[in-house]
């Protein structure tokens, strides 16, 4: 939410994935964008810690099914522009998605 309230959310579709779960075309049109479901994965989630997932030596496929399964290992924000997406809220990634939405 804060860093929601720093962008023109006006100009976003905001989807709700506690209400409404990412699909699996959804999801995979994510990692097409992104290259890799850890790429979206969020270790920030308290059921990682919960379900020990630190000292599992996680694939590919379970990312996938992790994200499937459960919205909060899904980084947020998500943002595509242009089909250039942002993920998450590392300074880095917003500072990249700011100088996008000034272009625009």
């Amino acid at each position: 939410m804060r860093i929601l309230k720093q962008l023109p959310i006006e100009k976003f579709q905001l989807i709700d994935i506690k209400t409404h779960p990412l699909t699996v075309s959804q999801l995979e049109y994510l990692k097409d964008l992104v290259g890799s479901y850890e790429a979206l994965f969020s270790r920030k989630a308290k059921k990682y810690k919960e379900m020990d997932l630190k000292s599992q030596n996680l694939s590919e496929t379970d990312y996938r099914r992790l994200l499937l399964d459960e919205y909060t290992f899904l980084k947020r924000p998500v943002i595509i522009i242009d089909q250039e997406i942002f993920v998450g809220s590392e300074k880095k990634n917003l500072e990249k998605l700011m100088e996008k939405l000034n272009k625009i």
